[in-house]
């Protein structure tokens, strides 16, 4: 059995090289956005071009570690965010609401408050979170993520959130921010949920410890009672963003 296990695990090494000797006479195409933050504006890759056997990369990245048919979101978590700060940084914030007894809910929205920045991408991120998760959570909890992108920048002492000094560090002294996040904000402020977007904010301040270490099996009761995964494995389904769930997990397909 030790020489079958040895030979099977060999075999299993050999497709590996073959899959990775493959991908490197693949053309690794890079959107704008990825070009843009580097100011430039192109879709193209000049070092590399299209020859005989020589293709664009389709489908799964041999370079990421290999998702199953039917992911979740503990999958995402595991497989393709960021671990430190990012994924730390959101089990620390739920782990702070739950510590607190606020209701699920709110650790649910903590838990999942900066997914875009954690595993897709940091510009409008409340946005952009909300937007990921809307289909498989309530409606309360789309919209504090979403919220949660103004409030951050304005205290409320009636909770004990004050401006965060790190924003000083971040963007400095002078930083305002845009009218459209003022704008958010007014109407966040007399919204019925706003308190649930209030307290994405407070345990997001306090939820950047390098010392503490929060496993993801804290939270599997909760994700399994507020969190709709569907049957088919998140990107595989056919809801609003599950193009955005297939990208996280193809990030390198050229269309």
């Amino acid at each position: 059995m030790a020489n079958a296990a040895k030979t099977l695990s060999e075999r299993a090494d050999e497709i590996e090289e073959a899959q990775l000797r493959d991908f490197e006479q693949k053309i690794i195409a890079k959107s704008l956005l990825f070009n843009l933050a580097d100011g430039q504006r192109t879709t193209g890759n000049s070092n590399q071009q299209l020859a005989p056997g020589r293709y664009y990369q389709m489908g799964e990245d041999p370079r990421l570690p290999k998702m199953p048919e039917r992911p979740t979101l503990f999958d995402f978590y595991r497989l393709r965010f960021a671990e430190r700060p990012g994924i730390q940084h959101v089990l620390q914030s739920a782990n702070l609401a739950q510590k607190k007894g606020l209701p699920e809910k709110i650790v649910l929205a903590c838990l999942l408050h900066d997914i875009a920045v954690t595993g897709f991408i940091r510009s409008d991120h409340g946005y952009w979170g909300a937007q990921l998760v809307e289909p498989y959570v309530d409606e309360e909890v789309s919209w504090a993520i979403r919220a949660h992108q103004a409030l951050r920048f304005y205290p409320d002492e009636s909770v004990g959130y004050g401006y965060p000094e790190q924003y000083i560090k971040m963007f400095g002294p002078d930083y305002k921010p845009e009218p459209y996040i003022e704008a958010e904000y007014q109407r966040a402020k007399s919204h019925k949920w706003y308190m649930t977007a209030r307290m994405i904010c407070v345990n997001d301040l306090y939820s950047f410890d390098p010392n503490v270490k929060v496993e993801m099996e804290q939270f599997e009761d909760i994700v399994g009672r507020h969190f709709r995964t569907p049957k088919e494995g998140l990107g595989n389904d056919s809801s609003p963003s599950a193009h955005m769930w297939r990208t996280l997990r193809r990030p390198c397909n050229a269309l």
